[in-house]
């Protein structure tokens, strides 16, 4: 099972990417949000993955951070949303936005997502409302705010951003986005500085 690949972006399309960990190109589809947090073609980054294996297709699914794939595996739990649909819902929404929406039964906010209609949507909410509460939900601020352990850069840099009077939504795919570029030994002051331009653009 790959879990997780670090290496160098080499190409990116409208849904996938092509991530080279040492000379091997790995094809991973992903969100639309993941894709944006990921950095740019030629710079390091690290995805979190999902390998799903049907009887006439193997493909690797890619994330920003474990949070999102934790909703995409929740949402491909119910009956009639595959890989495409989940992406196109995290595509459309933050896991945030999933969340509140499962969470509150609001079925007309996940159906803006491409592919999904009013049903689909109605079936989602109904089937995960009692699940919604168990996972992180922040969107990458989610993870920023429970899962990164106090004191460190990325926390730090998040806190300094938000100090700075941005969003935490915004703050935190800043950070993450940041983080995606620099790799995991990055210093507070160098994530602030790539944060502060990836929030201002």
């Amino acid at each position: 099972m790959i879990a997780k690949l670090s290496g160098r972006l080499d190409e990116t399309g409208e849904d996938w990417a092509i991530v080279d960990v040492q000379g091997v190109g790995y094809l991973v589809h992903c969100s639309t949000k993941t894709l944006a947090a990921l950095g740019e073609v030629g710079e390091g980054c690290t995805v979190h993955t999902d390998l799903q294996v049907s009887e006439n297709d193997m493909r690797l699914l890619g994330f920003a951070e474990s949070a999102e794939r934790d909703w995409f595996r929740l949402l491909t739990t119910v009956q009639g949303v595959g890989s495409k649909v989940a992406l196109a819902i995290l595509s459309a929404l933050s896991i945030g936005e999933v969340r509140d929406a499962c969470a509150g039964g609001d079925a007309a906010t996940v159906a803006r997502a491409n592919g999904v209609g009013p049903k689909l949507a109605s079936r989602i909410v109904n089937e995960l409302k009692d699940k919604a509460g168990a996972l992180p939900g922040g969107g990458i601020s989610g993870v920023a705010g429970a899962a990164l352990p106090k004191g460190s850069a990325s926390a730090d840099a998040l806190s300094a951003l938000e100090n700075l009077g941005f969003k935490p939504a915004v703050a935190a795919q800043a950070v993450a986005r940041a983080q995606a570029e620099l790799g995991e030994g990055a210093k507070e002051g160098d994530l602030i500085r790539v944060a502060l331009k990836r929030a201002a653009g």
